[in-house]
């Protein structure tokens, strides 16, 4: 059976600790591939997303290089508000005898319990935990019940929130994001 990562987000922009999770997954958690999810239109973010063109682009110039990455443009593709859930049915229904690793950070993790029909989603789709070994999350009672594989990664200090701060800031990104992407975000001019 095909054992197939699920990591999804909004990547705006994606970074280092994106590549290193998704390097350590395929590893740790014995995947074929890992499909990488930019969010169409999410249904917890409120603040306004750079184009999904763009953040599709980032993300084909973070995997570019490794042929168990692949990028698929399911909820780029799917009209109003993008759930995790209807993505696993919808991949489930066109792979059928794929197992489906949802690969989730820790913050995604502790807020589980408010994600659409939760229960259904990791009924479709083994949880795996990216695990930091300085933080503990806390988690919903019900969501630490759920049978869960963890990804152990190691501490990096790097957010979307923060390369967008330092773009804006006008201060180099080298070492937080690939580096085909810190050039397409310096040509783009993104995040000024």
């Amino acid at each position: 059976m095909k054992r197939v990562g699920l990591f999804g987000g909004s990547f705006d922009p994606v970074h280092n600790a994106h590549v290193a999770l998704a390097r350590l997954a395929l590893e740790q958690l014995g995947l074929d591939e890992v499909r990488w999810i930019p969010v169409g239109h999410p249904s917890q973010k409120s603040r306004r997303l750079s184009s999904a063109a763009d953040r599709e682009a980032m993300v084909r110039l973070a995997v570019a290089g490794e042929p168990r990455f692949v990028v698929d443009r399911i909820e780029l593709r799917r009209r109003g508000v993008s759930y995790t859930l209807d993505t696993v049915r919808e991949l489930a229904a066109a792979e059928p005898g794929t197992e489906w690793v949802l690969i989730v950070g820790q913050d995604q993790y502790a807020s589980l319990h408010t994600w659409r029909d939760w229960r259904e989603l990791v009924a479709k789709a083994t949880l795996a935990v990216a695990n930091r070994p300085d933080a503990e999350p806390t988690v919903n009672a019900q969501i630490a019940r759920v049978p869960h594989q963890l990804v152990s990664l190691p501490m990096m200090d790097v957010s979307s929130t923060e390369v967008r701060r330092r773009v804006a800031a006008g201060l180099s990104v080298a070492g937080l994001v690939p580096e085909a992407v810190a050039s397409y975000i310096e040509r783009r001019q993104l995040y000024r």
